[in-house]
């Protein structure tokens, strides 16, 4: 299947690393002109360099609706609009929840819910008026079935989900498609850290019988991004390998 974002301007938060870069890169692959974000700007400028074709830094905090706000609109300034908004970017307080403070519950709906919502109320302007455009979601596999000790960030994913068919069918008349991805254990700097016992453990969970690359992900957002995927909105692409059926 050949994919050509060739004339698109992607934004992807949170991609500096791991899933997001990944995806930045596929994005650029494609052909689309990516805005790498990242907390720091210089970090996420010498990411953009590295990827090239076009692509630039840009530094937001995701949890803070001002931050997002205004990175959107650097965006649209600096590439002319936004084609393809992917709202990656979260953080993990996991703790047993009776041991959960009310910051580490507020620290993640911040970044993982609002910030999306922030994104998406933000670019969607421009997108309505254009008649078009693509809203990605980076859910979880842990938003669909919960976790022991990751109530908040299981509740931010699943509010994730729900904002993500809601905003479909607020947008679908205007050809904005909105999806959720939800990937299951993939491969990460997080992962490369584990016990080659904790990671058998992990592996025998899944039918598979092993872990997700970073490019399962990456290559499902750039499907959703194209015109493969023009009739496909508000549905949510569980990328696990069977663990969760």
């Amino acid at each position: 299947m050949n994919i050509d974002l060739a004339g698109k301007n992607a934004l992807v938060t949170g991609s500096t690393r791991g899933i997001g870069r990944a995806v930045a890169e596929a994005l650029a692959e494609a052909g689309a002109r990516v805005a790498v974000v990242g907390r720091d700007r210089e970090k996420a400028s010498r990411v953009a360099g590295e990827i090239g074709k076009g692509a630039t830094g840009f530094a937001c905090d995701v949890s803070d609706t001002a931050s997002v706000t205004q990175l959107i609109a650097d965006v649209e300034k600096e590439f002319g609009g936004i084609d393809i908004l992917v709202n990656n970017a979260g953080i993990t307080r996991d703790n047993l929840v009776m041991r959960l403070k009310d910051e580490d519950w507020d620290d993640v709906q911040n970044a993982n819910l609002r910030g999306a919502f922030a994104a998406i109320r933000a670019a969607a302007r421009g997108m309505m008026k254009k008649r078009a455009g693509r809203i990605i979601n980076m859910a979880s596999v842990v938003g669909l079935m919960g976790n022991k000790g990751q109530a908040n960030y299981a509740a931010s994913k699943a509010g994730l989900i729900a904002l993500t068919k809601s905003i479909a069918k607020e947008l679908g008349s205007r050809n904005i498609l909105v999806n959720a991805i939800a990937p299951g254990y993939i491969e990460t700097e997080m992962t490369d850290a584990m016990t080659p016992e904790a990671r058998a453990a992990l592996s025998g969970m899944i039918p598979l019988e092993r872990l997700g690359k970073t490019s399962d992900i990456a290559s499902a957002v750039v499907f959703l991004a194209s015109d493969h995927a023009s009739y496909i909105t508000g549905q949510v692409l569980v990328i696990d390998g069977g663990m969760v059926m």
